[in-house]
């Protein structure tokens, strides 16, 4: 999505040379992009969304991209509840034992 580069004054600067001569020139620090849901027409949801809020935007379709997006985690992420407190707690000492059997061993 492009928007009008404007001089000091608010005008829009246009382009004076080349096939793009009389459109208006972009300002690379307003540029923007969409992802548009691809059972979407681009220009019916740039209609829909876009220009009620930017109304001297427009699109650039040298810059337009096809792609898709897959959330892994919404689609393959399957939940696995934590084990037990009382299980954490047992695995912690039996593991604290075996370490000061082995420091022990060392000491002797």
């Amino acid at each position: 999505m492009e928007r009008p580069l404007t001089d000091e004054h608010g005008n829009i600067e246009r382009n004076e040379r080349g096939k793009d001569k009389g459109k208006p020139k972009p300002d690379p620090s307003l540029r923007d992009t969409e992802n548009v849901p691809l059972t979407d027409s681009i220009d019916a949801y740039f209609e829909r969304e876009v220009l009620p809020h930017v109304p001297d935007a427009w699109i650039d379709d040298t810059k337009t991209k096809t792609g898709y997006e897959i959330p892994f985690n919404r689609h393959f992420y399957v939940f696995e509840p934590p084990r037990p407190l009382e299980e954490i707690d047992s695995d912690l000492s039996a593991v604290t034992s075996r370490i000061q059997t082995m420091l022990q061993e060392l000491s002797a």
